[in-house]
């Protein structure tokens, strides 16, 4: 006569597969996607708001987004010009930092002097300092010493430049210890001059990592805070962080949400 399965064997049937492996793994994982995105999803809801509330779900309506004929995203001139400088910030950042990135990890990973070890330890640096140590740094910088640098748009350009660089170099790093010398070296065995070879061979091989480097420095730079609040000279360089921050503790609308929501649709969700 066998025995009704007891609670704890129910159980241990519960958190592991048929042939044995560990199921609970698998269940955490989706426990903090679901506390991770419920939240996020809530905050979306919001933003479909037909009323004021922040607080209460009201009935479906795109008066955030465009309806309303002041405080819509599409029609309040600092919502738009928030995002827009959020864009055209991240797209300039990644067009620049990763040219930039790339170069100096060919350069890096090719250096055999004495110094080396030291120039690759530096490019750590600002992966390891806090981020607001970076932006009081930066906004001493350009305060004290390169005070000739237009302030605003121009110096928070450069901040997120120096942020977001060690993270290019790390990422192309990491791809060119994976590739090898020796399918550049077959191509300059083959006639190749050293360009040719660079340009031809080497950058195709790293077009993972350079895609992989641009949604990184995107994402980066469109989510910062920090930085980009130091180097902010007012309403004309404020950034969708900053003005969500600035507004969200006063009497706010689901306006933020849905400017909030349309960020979440850029491409910065692809560097996840």
């Amino acid at each position: 006569m066998t025995r009704p399965p007891s609670r704890l064997g129910r159980l241990g049937r519960l958190v592991r597969h048929p042939d044995g492996r560990a199921r609970w793994l698998a269940i955490v994982t989706w426990l903090y996607v679901a506390w991770s995105l419920i939240p996020v999803l809530v905050a979306v809801r919001i933003s479909f708001n037909d009323g004021r509330s922040r607080s209460t779900f009201q009935p479906v309506s795109w008066r955030w987004y465009w309806g309303d004929q002041q405080s819509s995203v599409w029609h309040d001139e600092t919502l738009r010009t928030a995002m827009k400088n959020s864009l055209q910030l991240a797209s300039l950042t990644m067009l620049v930092a990763v040219p930039i990135g790339l170069a100096m990890a060919i350069g890096l990973h090719r250096w055999r002097g004495r110094l080396a070890g030291s120039a690759n330890a530096l490019m750590l640096f600002p992966l390891v300092t806090p981020e607001i140590v970076m932006g009081v740094s930066l906004f001493l910088v350009f305060t004290q010493v390169y005070t000739s640098v237009p302030r605003g748009f121009t110096t928070q350009l450069l901040g997120h430049v120096t942020f977001t660089l060690s993270y290019v170099v790390v990422i192309i790093r990491g791809r060119l210890v994976a590739i090898g010398p020796q399918y550049e070296e077959a191509a300059r065995d083959l006639g190749a001059t050293r360009l040719q070879a660079v340009r031809l061979v080497l950058l195709p091989l790293l077009g993972p990592a350079i895609f992989a480097c641009l949604m990184v420095v995107f994402a980066t730079s469109i989510d910062d805070f920090v930085i980009s609040s130091f180097l902010s000279t007012g309403a004309g360089t404020e950034t969708v962080p900053i003005k969500i921050y600035s507004s969200a503790r006063g009497a706010s609308t689901p306006a933020l949400n849905a400017l909030a929501s349309i960020r979440l649709a850029t491409p910065r969700n692809s560097a996840t």
